[in-house]
């Protein structure tokens, strides 16, 4: 059974977010929550997404897959890829209290949302060596995943901090399982990556990164390449 999560407030928005002026006031992250991803370097938060908001968000997702034109850079194969930062849900999922809270427990300073699209592996496709988005880069990595997911439809595989011998061991690997609804929120330098689809079945999620505010200029260089259309000029504070 799945426990209530504590999901600290977030400060609405004052002004719109292109003359914000002031940071949005991140409330800390619950203490034992906390210490599990200070520990393992990741937090699986377990129905974080409202059930009302999961059918718009997999609609979104849905009528954001288009043709590989529509992307600046080639994405790789085996994966079903959508266009979705300009949906209203998909940006408020990006604002969960909770979600921004392990961000920040992450990031410990001010922080922006750098990127959201959405990615599913095909039948057959979608396995990823196991790898780290960045080593020693500070990021917080997140995945908004929008339908049932385990090892049979390509599910995530992590190796937590503790097990980390430096080099990928895949013997030392764990996949996750869980429903939609959750989102997997981890340190970009965690070993992790995707399992094939071997069933099938659909496993849509929405990837999210968050990065430091001091690497805004240089994200910003690179918008049109990386499909980001939204307004992030939102910035975040623990």
């Amino acid at each position: 059974m799945r426990g209530a999560l504590a999901i600290p407030w977030v400060e609405p928005y004052a002004t719109s977010m292109s003359t914000a002026l002031t940071p949005t006031k991140v409330d800390s992250l619950a203490a034992d929550q906390a210490a599990l991803l200070d520990r393992d370097g990741y937090l699986l938060l377990r129905g974080a997404v409202p059930e009302a908001w999961r059918a718009p968000l997999r609609a979104a997702f849905d009528t954001g897959v288009g043709t590989d034109e529509q992307w600046a850079a080639p994405k790789a194969p085996g994966w079903r890829h959508a266009l979705v930062d300009l949906d209203p849900t998909v940006r408020e999922t990006c604002r969960l209290p909770v979600l921004l809270a392990t961000a920040a427990r992450i990031l410990g300073g001010p922080f922006f949302l750098a990127q959201v699209e959405g990615r599913e592996p095909l039948e057959d496709g979608g396995h990823q060596p196991l790898h780290r988005d960045g080593a020693g880069l500070r990021a917080a990595s997140a995945m908004v995943f929008l339908d049932d997911y385990g090892p049979a439809n390509g599910a995530t595989r992590v190796v937590p901090r503790p097990l980390d011998p430096g080099e990928p061991d895949e013997a030392l690997s764990q996949t996750l399982a869980g429903q939609a609804g959750d989102i997997l929120v981890f340190d970009a330098d965690l070993l992790h990556g995707a399992t094939r689809n071997v069933s099938g079945a659909r496993r849509r999620s929405l990837l999210l990164n968050f990065l430091p505010e001091g690497d805004r200029a240089g994200e910003d260089a690179y918008r049109a390449v990386r499909n980001v259309r939204m307004d992030n000029s939102e910035t975040f504070a623990p």
